[in-house]
């Protein structure tokens, strides 16, 4: 699971003081694992623990949180690229889940190439709109390019989610691998997603730790596993939130139970 990838360092947006934990950055490092959906649905969770909270699609050219939840966003992130608007003005609530939203810009991948310096504003930008906030979810974009490495300094804690397919597996240590060689006191943790068990993910996450342990010498923790459930692509297909429209089923447990976790352990 060892991987090639040498990328440059990039700086924190606030070098001289340490990312807060409120504000989660959802990683992965492929597609297909189910990560925007988990950040939705914890920041819905947090959102019902009474947490005040905002998920900001970071996605950067395939952003699809507002399509999961059927909205259509007056503005979004393109606007503030654009210097037409601050994060602010586009952050609209979302009364259904009681949190808000800073929606992507679906299919703009010059997005991608954002320079450094457009790029640390941004960062700033949302650091400073966090504070307003108890709990900030950032949703990344799969893969390890320059803007997902970025946002992932903005947090104080990332959540890699992966599933037990092996490239699944690989791309997720790879994430870890080229976060803890630019940020080597970065906090992450995982998150293992459609899960057939409990144990099953425990064995998913047994594969990932025995690689880190082995080759960067460190130990991710176990956040959480989230077992399949069938209710979560009818979820998915309604753009309804799994914990509105079945809120007692397993995967909406399991995550609420992450949510409780983050909670207690990171007040």
């Amino acid at each position: 699971m060892n991987t090639p990838v040498e990328l440059k360092v990039l700086s924190s947006p606030a070098a001289d003081a340490a990312p807060s934990l409120r504000v989660l950055a959802v990683a992965s490092g492929k597609g297909g694992v189910g990560k925007t959906w988990f950040s939705i649905t914890l920041s819905h969770a947090l959102a019902r623990a009474g947490q005040r909270t905002l998920l900001f699609d970071g996605d950067l050219g395939l952003a699809n949180v507002d399509i999961q939840l059927g909205l259509t966003p007056t503005r979004d992130l393109g606007a503030v690229l654009a210097g037409q608007a601050t994060l602010s003005q586009v952050a609209q609530p979302f009364a259904d889940g009681g949190f808000d939203i800073i929606a992507g810009r679906s299919g703009a991948g010059t997005l991608a190439n954002l320079p450094q310096q457009r790029l640390s504003a941004l960062g700033e930008e949302l650091g400073a709109l966090a504070r307003r906030y108890d709990r900030t979810i950032i949703d990344l974009g799969a893969g390890v390019e320059r803007p997902v490495r970025y946002l992932a300094t903005i947090a104080g804690m990332t959540l890699v989610v992966t599933t037990d397919e092996p490239t699944a597996l690989t791309d997720a240590y790879a994430f870890i691998k080229v976060t803890h060689q630019e940020h080597p006191g970065a906090k992450m943790g995982v998150v293992v997603n459609l899960s057939a068990t409990k144990r099953d993910g425990e064995r998913t996450y047994d594969t990932l730790l025995k690689a880190c342990k082995g080759f960067l010498k460190i130990e991710p923790p176990l956040l959480g596993i989230v077992r399949r459930d069938p209710k979560v692509r009818e979820a998915i297909r309604h753009q309804t939130p799994l914990l509105t429209r079945y809120p007692n089923t397993e995967a909406a447990m399991d995550v609420e139970a992450i949510a409780k976790r983050l909670l207690t352990e990171f007040p």
